[in-house]
């Protein structure tokens, strides 16, 4: 492993002048500090993460707190992870990755040993528990996010309420008036996460206005779950002529199962999902789609956490909501006319004979 006084001796100067050319902590002439840089290329010398802390007060690492659960669909969470991570490595820091489901204990953990300088949240509910911690600990953050109350706290993410409500002008200008909505685990709502519960409330916000009545069940991704809530959704409301879908696993069971009962999608369902782009544009039928931009999320969240280390003001309200943009595919159309929908219902007791 290459030293300081290696590198020294190869540039000819002190060890003290290739300190302070690493550190910019004292000027240097130009050719002494190219020199020193040349022979730290030449001999790939790397500081010493734990001795540069120590002497500057910085490790150089984000903290990034993204629980893993089972109920969560893990694609998008990943892809925001790498954004911040590579973003992150282009401003010259680390990315100390905490998966647990520790909460307030994690934040205390970080915050308390000083093993990153900043942390960013991800999978944030209404009600976090670990804001409190967070608006007191004194150290940088961001949450890729929104809770019920954002003061003092800077927060990125999707504007997901006018997300849900472009989904129901949508279908509203089709003709629409019976829609229901297939959603997350329950266990998502359960916790009151953020993201699931403002789509919802902007959904009936804007249905309420446009006059469209709404079904809302929860699901869990898998065939089994998606085939019981499907029966129930057309068991209660059976004039229901489009689907919202905010549950990425539950997308091909979905369409497969309105294939199965002799569902045309759009002609006699329409399907309109809040997804990745790629999982709708690469679904059995191209969705219609507010899409979630993961990578710019990730991006934003560190570019605001570079500017607080960099001096911006720490506990200010910066809430930051990237406005949603609605793809329109294959999957939605015009509501059927009611003499489609007794054909089409004549056409499915046929072929279960």
């Amino acid at each position: 492993m290459v030293t300081l006084a290696q590198v020294a001796r190869h540039a000819g100067v002190s060890a003290s002048t290739v300190s302070y050319v690493l550190s910019g902590k004292r000027s240097i002439s130009t050719g002494t500090r190219r020199r020193v840089l040349d022979s730290i290329e030449r001999l790939g010398y790397h500081p010493h993460a734990g001795a540069r802390a120590l002497a500057s007060s910085r490790s150089r690492i984000i903290a990034l707190m993204v629980p893993l659960r089972t109920d969560m669909y893990v694609p998008v969470m990943m892809e925001i992870a790498i954004s911040v991570a590579t973003t992150a490595r282009a401003h010259g820091y680390d990315v100390l990755l905490l998966t647990g489901e520790e909460g307030v204990a994690a934040v205390r953990r970080v915050t308390g040993s000083g093993l990153a300088e900043a942390l960013i949240l991800m999978d944030v509910e209404l009600e976090d528990e670990r804001l409190p911690l967070l608006r007191t600990c004194g150290q940088p953050s961001v949450l890729v996010g929104l809770p019920a109350d954002p003061t003092g706290l800077t927060c990125v993410d999707l504007d997901f309420a006018a997300g849900g409500a472009l989904c129901a002008e949508h279908l509203a200008g089709l003709g629409h008036r019976e829609i229901a909505v297939i959603g997350e685990a329950p266990g998502v709502y359960e916790r009151h996460t953020g993201f699931a519960e403002r789509t919802l409330s902007g959904l009936r916000g804007r249905a309420d206005q446009l006059g469209l009545r709404v079904l809302h069940r929860p699901c869990e991704g898998s065939y089994e779950a998606v085939l019981s809530t499907l029966g129930r959704v057309f068991d209660e409301r059976p004039d229901t002529t489009a689907l919202v879908v905010q549950n990425e696993a539950a997308v091909e069971p979905l369409l497969a199962l309105l294939r199965r009962d002799g569902r045309a999608v759009p002609e006699d369902v329409s399907v309109v999902a809040v997804c990745p782009e790629q999982v709708a544009a690469q679904a059995s039928v191209r969705l219609t789609s507010v899409a979630i931009p993961a990578q710019e999320l990730g991006r934003q969240a560190v570019e605001r956490l570079v500017a607080k280390l960099g001096g911006g003001a720490e506990g200010d309200d910066d809430v930051a909501l990237l406005a949603p943009e609605l793809t329109v595919r294959d999957s939605s159309g015009p509501a059927p006319t009611k003499a489609q929908t007794k054909e089409s219902e004549s056409a499915r007791w046929l072929s279960r004979r």
